[in-house]
């Protein structure tokens, strides 16, 4: 029976710190060539001088080689040292064969004496185990070290798209927040739900509540039926807010971590049970993410929750929730929305981030993305056991949870855009357009999915367009666009300029007998009609716009209700509603 001890021995001839060390304790039968850092002859300590003198008592055969990990294991035997050849002890190594084709390591460079003087390099790491015998010669494989890599499989996705969405009203008057066009021909849920794709993660959970019509009908479209995303094994599953018999299930969401609570027995389902972490996603954000690096991150860390960050400047730090995070990544403090002194007191400094000087002037805060890794485990104890009343993450269970947990940051260094308000919302858009522009849906590699319209590509005549963005389906006839987003089905006729616009489109097409009827009978068509100016604005859905009408804001009202007049102006943008209709030649 063989003994083998593996060591991890300090350098005792050198300063150099030595690999890790194999010394065999043989069966009789089997011989072993043994290399040791404890070979020196000018090693006085008494753990060498033990080690030899047992060697020698043993009467073993003693030889050095230089091993490589993890290359190549092959069977060999003793051989005779032929004249004018190194060895030790007249011995050396020979055979071979097996998976190599031939052991390729040569014994090192020593003269044989009879008073042996043995002359090993200090620090390396050598050992070989031969045997006469071939089917009792042992492998030696190079100590393994586990890294648990992280398993989509293991992974489910939930996305709160519940919210009421008054930030971005009256966008969201007839629609909840993830179902608000973006870019063109996406719409917000479309981030997060692709990102997941690209991800691997194919268990996803939607939440809604307010407004949901629109997004249930998209998501059916585009990720659940036939026509839509093949997710294998995996769903798409649309958790709308109910009610319940009792008096604590007559209520509805009354906030993202009160909606994740009132579903946490999904996760307790049967075919749940190999869910181990749970990411929790914000359906308002745009940007492009790899979830499963956030998932690793929290393995390899050990964490009961991990919180995706990116750097802010002081102008939007308040309107987030903000970390402070030590030198090994843990976050000890987190505050919601912080103003004044507390706002101050939540600097970072670049410490962490190792920012440079200029760097950290700029983004001195460090804001939470609202996206969060959980056990799920813990998700459940702490949701149902240790705050069961909080209904928020961000401003009730995050800023406890720090002291007691291993909450870590995963620092998020790409472009990220939370589209909680009308300016962010509309600056967003409009970067879209910019050369370069920060954030830009063309990757193969990683696409946004979207529901398949099959349109016709756009037609244009004779139209002067800067800086813009045309989607499929649209008609352009002689018009100027310049630094817009133009949707589908658009129609923009002679005359017409798009200047610093959000055109989201239309929902259907109407003929060109149509529109000759509407016209005829002094009526506005979907679209934007001839000789028409138009900047700084958003254009929802369906709009009329007639005739020579102006819509520029030039008295730069920052706030303005027309609901009876088809229009809201929100931070100084003009919004036209959904369905809305602009008579010929109104000046806003």
């Amino acid at each position: 029976q063989l003994h083998l001890l593996l060591l991890s021995l300090p350098s005792l001839c050198s300063s150099r710190p030595p690999p890790k060390q194999l010394i065999a304790y043989p069966h009789t039968r089997s011989r072993f060539l043994f290399g040791s850092l404890l070979s020196s002859a000018s090693c006085d300590n008494p753990l060498c001088l033990f080690v030899r003198e047992a060697l020698k008592a043993a009467a073993m055969e003693v030889c050095s080689v230089g091993v490589k990990a993890n290359v190549c294991f092959s069977q060999v035997k003793r051989r005779s040292v032929g004249s004018g050849e190194s060895g030790i002890w007249g011995e050396g190594i020979g055979g071979g064969g097996g998976g190599c084709g031939g052991l390729k390591i040569k014994v090192w460079e020593t003269k044989v004496v009879k008073g042996v003087k043995w002359r090993s390099p200090l620090g390396a790491a050598v050992a070989v185990l031969t045997s006469d015998v071939s089917e009792e010669t042992m492998v030696l494989h190079a100590p393994m070290f586990g890294y648990r890599t992280a398993d989509p499989k293991s992974v489910a996705s939930i996305i709160l798209g519940g919210g009421a969405g008054t930030q971005l009203f009256p966008l969201t008057s007839t629609r909840a927040t993830p179902a608000v066009p973006i870019g063109g021909c996406y719409r917000l849920i479309d981030i997060p739900m692709s990102n997941c794709i690209n991800s691997g993660i194919n268990k996803i959970f939607i939440m809604t509540q307010f407004n949901s019509a629109s997004l249930n009908r998209h998501i059916s479209r585009t990720y659940i039926f036939g026509n839509g995303i093949n997710f294998g094994d995996g769903f798409v599953e649309v958790l709308a807010a109910t009610q319940t018999p009792g008096e604590t299930g007559m209520n509805w969401f009354q906030g993202t971590a009160d909606a994740v609570r009132q579903f946490t027995w999904v996760f307790e389902d049967n075919r749940n049970k190999n869910i181990e972490h749970i990411v929790i996603l914000s359906g308002d954000q745009l940007y492009r993410m790899d979830y499963m690096d956030l998932v690793q991150k929290h393995i390899d860390t050990c964490a009961d929750i991990t919180v995706s960050c990116v750097p802010v400047g002081h102008s939007r730090a308040s309107d987030y929730g903000l970390v402070k995070i030590d030198k090994t990544g843990r976050i000890f403090q987190f505050s919601e929305k912080p103003n004044g002194a507390e706002l101050e007191a939540m600097k970072d400094g670049g410490s962490f981030l190792r920012l440079s000087r200029q760097d950290a002037m700029k983004y001195p805060y460090i804001a939470s993305m609202g996206v969060y890794v959980f056990k799920r485990d813990v998700l459940s104890k702490l949701l149902r056991w240790k705050y069961p009343k909080a209904n928020d993450f961000g401003s009730e269970i995050l800023p406890s949870v720090v002291k007691e947990h291993n909450v870590q940051a995963y620092i998020f260094n790409d472009y990220w855009e939370d589209i909680g308000t009308i300016r962010s919302f509309f600056d967003a858009n409009l970067a879209l357009t910019e050369q370069p522009p920060k954030f830009q849906f063309y990757d193969p590699m990683t696409p946004f999915f979207t529901s398949p319209r099959f349109l016709p590509p756009t037609k244009i005549e004779k139209c002067r367009i800067v800086d813009a963005i045309i989607s499929h389906g649209c008609f352009l006839r002689e018009c100027s666009v310049e630094r817009s987003i133009v949707g589908v089905r658009s129609r923009l006729d002679f005359g017409a300029e798009l200047k610093d616009t959000m055109m989201m489109g239309a929902d259907i097409y109407e003929t060109e007998a149509e529109i000759a009827s509407l016209l005829a009978d002094d009526k506005v068509p979907i679209g934007v009609g001839q000789n028409t100016r138009i900047r700084n604005c958003i254009i929802d859905m369906n709009a009329r716009i007639g005739k020579n009408v102006v819509i520029a804001n030039k008295d730069g009202i920052q706030e303005a209700d027309r609901a009876c007049e088809g229009f809201y102006i929100r931070s100084g943008i003009t919004i036209i509603m959904k369905n809305s209709t602009i008579k010929d030649g109104t000046v806003i």
